[in-house]
């Protein structure tokens, strides 16, 4: 992996051709893109944003002598150059990259380059993830401001994770904003994927993989076939792969919900503990049974282990940090997942100038997540009444009256299954003509569709509804037998349920009789019809004016449909009590123009070897929020001919998707760190000063008030996420700069070095986020008052001010400026007695990454990530880019380094990855997350260091000729590294990041490949 190399194209074709075979063999990171059907990602700039089909676009200049020269489009732009690096940052990862690397998936290759980080979807995300699909989100801003093409054109899902790994050509990451070239979504980047073309013959390969562990073992299968003559070509493949799950039980790290608390004036403890929603109870003491438990410090009581729990005095126990359930035991470090996929990638020549090009792919895929057994109690809208024979304190436990929780063991594991199938087309018909002065003009017309289906199958839910009739009143009959209703007036067909005793044989049957699965399904639907036309328009001294102009209208549509006992309600709550979500159906389209004039200005003169500058717009009219410009300026400038300075500002935005209009509520379990409204009173009579401001509506006037969610660290019970409609929010684009300034030098007197640095920055304003709870309370409470109807707290007993309910949503807040530096270098060495050698180095130095949350606000808060973890539940996470309130990480430094050899039928490789140092916590009251607790000042200013994570790679492989096959063997994370240990009140996975670590451990792999 690397940057491009930069020289120009050899004058001679033969001599292009020699070259490009060379390039391929030593250094593939280089190589030249060369096809007759697709048009590079970045130059997709010209058609829609996506540019044109299955294949490289190339064409004939010519140079002074009139040889001919092979002109490229190259990622970023859509003008055909013989330049193969320009104005634009591209890193590549070539296909011996892919084909050698042992890494599960496409996701995970590319996740580890240094300009990927934050918060990042892959297998190894089990709460949260599941679906088998992997996120890529460059500079840390998010999956949702990355553009994922295939062959240049929008790839509707994102999930590279659905694209067969042996259609693939290499991988292009552009790593600046190109919102001028492809239109929305491309603020941080541009990932595309080239696929293969033109190839002659099959090849069939096989892998197999193992952890250290004898787990997670992956197999997959491959094959692929081409067939290419004068008229055109065809390729075509299958593949396959399955990976099994691996249990967190099965590592040290992971087996045990591990949380960390401690003071400035104590020593900092580690308890083995988790949830407070046990099996055994967590029942907040009814004001008539205190007595029974005085000194009860937590308020709580909990069932004895094999009590019945029908005698209050001697059933129960004052509530402890030893009751918490580990529910690390039964969740996933990997997430087991199944895929097949097919492909096809085509053209054939009508005329000399004019061909037809058809790329189709096909991916199903399998997948499933595990968590702990469903939460149940009155926070999730179960009932128990009073007169309920199980009842052993005789009053009803319902919102406001009574609160318990417990978790259903005897109903087993929550589990979901996902199916989704991605579906990708691309199709039309492009060739060349010729105008005046003899300039060539290239067109393309063409249509893409995409779709992708998702059906989710969720078990083990308890059906709140059942359940609440079976708690409703019951009594003991004359023949011994408990039965629903009243004497005289039995409830037919319900068996009662003691909900304060789940381990009860009885309980279990009425459990497991009522258990029930829940479904849902999304479609989504994206269809592309664009005009793309570029070439020269006439000489200047320093060469040709070149303009690609060209026109599209795309469609989005999206449906949901959802099971009717899942349907989330006013209260947050479903029939089913978690996963609850709600049915979405919409759409909106866009028609789009662009103009992209390539001038270039001077060359072959001292101190100015050559001179060439790039001006580019793209105007988007959106049906949903109206009409947007954004345009760019690039500039080259070469003052001798092996040292490359270029730059490039331009304009970037994001439109609104639409889930982020149109979303309905859905449940969530979010985490806040601290609660404003919080009061610690010298008396009972003290007024609670807080008590007046609209956040804290509910909470008690006189005394001391403190928020159980936060003193607990647990998470809220009723919340709900949703689009910008269902909140009654406005949401529009969001928008911004991007800035990239670089230098890049090739020494001619040192073959086969290549360096580069580029100074990058960006800033969003705007930003299209979903609101997380902490920065919903924090905003209403610092005066923003449309955030206040969101939060609906409990207004009288016990619990009186708890947050009862709290709705996150979508809107346009905050602005994010990020900034640092990318360093490149790649050195292919002369050829010894020893073999060839080649030195590879790919690092990012993030310098900035500050988060504004109301920007101009009384209730602006500044957060500084960079070579930070934002914990979860902390405000940080919350308002950070991508992380949908879950946890952020951004080291400030990440980097991969490369050593590979080959001599003769054999190779071999080392692969170095680096994660860089970070803290969690601060000592500064602004950028403290509190990552030991929060709600007193002893708890402030604790921070842990952590130090930087290395992995190493391996891989050898071993050509037989005679037999055309290939034999590859490798170990990732051969030293065994072991995550980071981040503890489970941090964290919603394995007490660790899955986004940034290795969850497996060492793990083996070996491909066997045959050529026929």
């Amino acid at each position: 992996m690397g940057g491009q190399t930069s020289k120009n194209l050899e004058t001679s074709m033969q001599h292009t051709l020699l070259q490009e075979s060379i390039e391929r063999a030593l250094n593939p990171a280089a190589t030249i893109a060369k096809t007759t059907m697709s048009v590079t990602p970045i130059a997709a700039l010209a058609t829609f944003g996506l540019l044109v089909a299955p294949a490289f676009a190339q064409d004939a200049a010519q140079d002074q002598s009139g040889q001919k020269l092979e002109t490229i489009t190259v990622t970023g732009s859509n003008i055909r150059r013989v330049d193969i690096e320009t104005s634009n940052p591209v890193v590549t990862i070539d296909r011996a990259a892919i084909a050698k690397s042992g890494k599960l998936t496409l996701g995970d290759l590319v996740q580890q380059l240094p300009a990927v980080t934050g918060p990042n979807t892959n297998p190894q995300v089990n709460n949260g993830g599941g679906t088998g699909s992997s996120s890529i989100g460059l500079r840390g801003l998010g999956s949702q401001r990355t553009l994922v093409l295939i062959n240049g054109h929008r790839f509707l899902s994102g999930d590279p994770n659905a694209i067969p790994a042996n259609m693939v050509e290499r991988i292009e990451v552009l790593t600046d904003g190109a919102s001028s070239v492809y239109g929305s979504d491309a603020i941080a980047g541009v990932v595309n994927f080239i696929l293969r073309n033109d190839y002659q013959g099959a090849e069939f390969s096989t892998s197999y993989g193992i952890s250290d562990h004898d787990d997670g073992t992956s197999k997959g299968y491959q094959f692929t076939f081409g067939q290419s003559s004068d008229k055109g070509s065809i390729m075509a493949g299958v593949s396959y792969k399955k990976i099994d799950g691996v249990l967190s039980s099965h590592r040290s790290f992971s087996k045990n919900a591990v949380s960390r608390s401690g003071t400035t004036s104590a020593p900092i403890q580690t308890v083995i503990g988790g949830s407070t929603r046990s099996p055994y109870g967590h029942i907040l003491i009814p004001a008539a049974f205190k007595p029974d438990f005085p000194g009860c410090k937590s308020g709580y009581i909990a069932r004895n282990p094999g009590a019945s729990g029908l005698n209050v005095a001697t059933d129960y126990h004052c509530y402890t940090d030893s009751d918490k359930y580990n529910y690390a035991t039964v969740n996933l470090v990997l997430t087991p997942q199944e895929r097949t996929g097919l492909f096809l990638n085509g053209n054939y020549k009508l005329t000399d100038n004019v061909e037809a090009y058809l790329s189709v792919l096909h991916n199903k895929t399998s997948a499933a997540f595990q968590l702990a057994p469903a939460l149940f109690g009155s926070p999730f809208g179960a009932v128990v009444s009073k007169d309920n024979y199980y009842n052993p304190f005789h009053e009803d436990f319902k919102d406001k009256a009574g609160f318990f929780t417990t978790r259903l063991e005897s109903l087993g594991n929550r589990r979901a299954q996902t199916g989704r199938n991605d579906d990708q087309a691309s199709t039309g018909f492009k060739g060349s003509f010729t105008v005046w002065n003899e300039q060539q003009w290239n067109w393309d017309i063409g249509y893409d569709y995409g779709h992708a289906t998702f059906q989710t199958l969720t078990l083990a839910l308890p059906n709140v509804d059942k359940l609440n009739i079976a708690m409703g009143p019951s009594f003991l009959d004359t023949d011994g037998i408990v039965k629903c209703g009243k004497p005289g007036a039995i409830i037919a067909n319900c068996t009662p349920f003691n909900p304060f005793n789940v381990q009860d044989p009885n309980s279990v049957a009425v459990l497991r009789a009522n258990g029930s699965p829940g479904v849902s399904n999304l479609f989504l639907k994206e269809t592309v019809k664009r005009i793309d036309l570029n070439g020269g328009l006439f000489e200047l001294p320093a060469g040709t004016m070149q303009l690609a102009v060209g026109a599209n209208y795309r469609t989005e549509y999206t449906n949901s449909a959802v099971d009717t006992s899942l349907v989330t309600n006013s209260l947050g709550r479903c029939t089913l009590g978690s996963q609850c979500a709600s049915a979405l159906q919409g759409g909106y389209n866009v028609k789009e123009a662009y103009a992209e004039l390539f001038i270039p200005v001077l060359k072959d003169l001292p101190f100015a070897h050559a001179l060439n500058v790039t001006v580019g717009d793209r105007f988007s009219k959106y049906s949903t929020f109206g009409s947007t410009n954004n345009s760019k300026i690039a500039i080259e400038y070469r003052p001798i001919e092996d040292l490359l300075l270029r730059g490039t500002v331009s304009k970037v935005f994001r439109a609104p998707t639409v889930t982020n209009i149109f979303g309905g509520a859905a449940a969530a379990a979010p985490k806040i760190s601290r609660d404003p409204c919080a009061f610690n009173a010298p008396t009972p009579t003290t007024p609670n000063p807080n008590a007046s401001n609209p956040a804290c509506l509910g909470v008690p006037a006189l005394g001391s008030f403190s928020n159980e969610n936060v003193t607990q660290a647990t998470q809220l019970d009723n919340a709900i996420s949703s689009g910008a409609k269902y909140a009654n929010f406005p949401i529009g684009p969001e928008f911004g700069k991007s800035f990239d300034f670089g230098v890049v030098y090739d020494p001619h007197w040192l073959e086969g070095l290549s360096v580069s640095t580029d100074i990058w920055r960006m800033y969003l304003k705007n930003n299209i986020t979903g609101v997380g709870a902490q920065s919903v309370i924090d905003l209403c409470f610092g005066g923003q008052t449309r955030y206040c109807p969101l939060i609906s707290r409990v207004t009288s007993g016990a619990r009186q001010g708890q947050i009862q309910l709290l709705t996150q949503p979508t809107t346009n807040l905050g602005r994010v400026d990020v900034g640092g530096v990318d360093f490149a270098g790649n050195y292919r060495l002369p050829e010894t007695a020893f073999g060839r050698f080649k030195v590879g180095l790919n690092a990012t130095y993030m310098k900035r990454y500050d988060v504004e949350t109301a920007p101009g606000l009384a209730a602006n808060s500044v957060y500084h990530y960079a070579g930070h973890f934002m914990n979860f539940g902390s405000a940080q996470a919350s308002a950070c880019p991508g992380a949908g309130g879950g946890i952020c990480l951004f080291p400030r430094w990440r980097a991969q380094a490369s050593l590979g050899w080959q001599m003769g039928p054999f190779d071999a490789s080392w692969a170095m990855r680096y994660i860089g140092r970070f803290r969690m916590g601060s000592q500064a009251a602004s950028q403290d997350t509190h990552p030991y607790g929060s709600g007193n000042p002893s708890l402030d200013g604790l921070f842990t260091d952590f130090g930087a994570t290395v992995y190493n790679d391996v891989q050898f492989g071993y050509n037989l000729e005679a037999l055309n096959t290939r034999i590859d063997v490798g170990i990732n994370n051969i030293s065994d590294k072991q995550p980071p240990f981040l503890y489970a009140n941090n964290t919603l996975n394995a007490n660790t990041d899955p986004s940034d670590f290795d969850l497996l451990g060492r793990y083996y792999f070996a491909r066997l490949t045959v050529k026929f």
